[in-house]
């Protein structure tokens, strides 16, 4: 079986973000650290265009983890599925992949290094919280949570783990939309940061996702999300 892959900046630009949404935040309380031309994604902007076509991707590789079975928790509130999605660095140009097989306390991370989606290692569902207004990410390598390791030390501070059963604010999320580069950006409300890919980094933690940044200062903090179709 194929996966295709279609990416939601162009139709998002086109179509849900062509008019405000009912009751979007007016320009002038855009949260401070948040450059100018970045604006808020609200659950119906990604369910919106779920679904859609797009550019073939290669069947899933043979020996990858497949999604395991049931339920690994639920978010806080009532959600919106918008996934399956892909999120792919502009740093690297590569997607987004679950660490399972790391062992602890690196159990989970996320890592920038798939050069194509081949399963539920880059499959991540996007659930919209309609009371604060923010997305859990939940990984389908494991059906856990995306954390922000705050109490991490050192170079590995504020990592993004897969790795909780529910969501509650280690695991809570905005996403940022940039209009004019079709681009997005991740921000954890746990240290209010922006995610940034450690390309420089080395050993098993390079190219890992870490919520550190104060403002998008570039590729660094630029994401694009893809649909994944089949």
């Amino acid at each position: 079986m194929t996966s295709a892959l279609l990416s939601l900046s162009a139709l998002l630009t086109a179509s849900v973000l062509a008019a405000p949404s009912a009751g979007a935040a007016p320009h002038n309380d855009r949260p401070a650290g948040v450059p100018a031309g970045w604006e808020r994604v609200a659950g119906a902007d990604l369910t919106h265009i779920t679904g859609a076509s797009g550019r073939q991707q290669s069947p899933s590789a043979p020996g990858r983890q497949q999604p395991l079975s049931g339920s690994g928790g639920s978010a806080s509130a009532p959600a919106d599925e918008s996934g399956p999605l892909a999120i792919k660095s502009m740093r690297n140009g590569r997607f987004t992949a679950t660490e399972v097989n790391y062992a602890a306390p690196n159990t989970g991370a996320l890592r920038a290094r798939s050069t194509a989606v081949t399963g539920a290692w880059e499959s991540f569902a996007f659930e919209w919280d309609e009371a604060d207004q923010t997305f859990a990410i939940k990984s389908l390598a494991n059906n856990r949570y995306v954390a922000v390791e705050k109490n991490f030390t050192g170079q590995a501070q504020n990592t993004l783990r897969a790795r909780s059963t529910t969501a509650g604010g280690w695991e809570r999320f905005e996403i940022y939309h940039n209009e004019d580069l079709n681009l997005y950006a991740l921000r954890s409300t746990l240290n209010n940061l922006f995610v940034a890919m450690e390309n420089s980094y080395t050993g098993s933690l390079q190219y890992t996702l870490r919520a550190r940044s104060a403002d998008v200062t570039g590729s660094w903090e630029q994401f694009d999300l893809y649909t994944i179709v089949g």
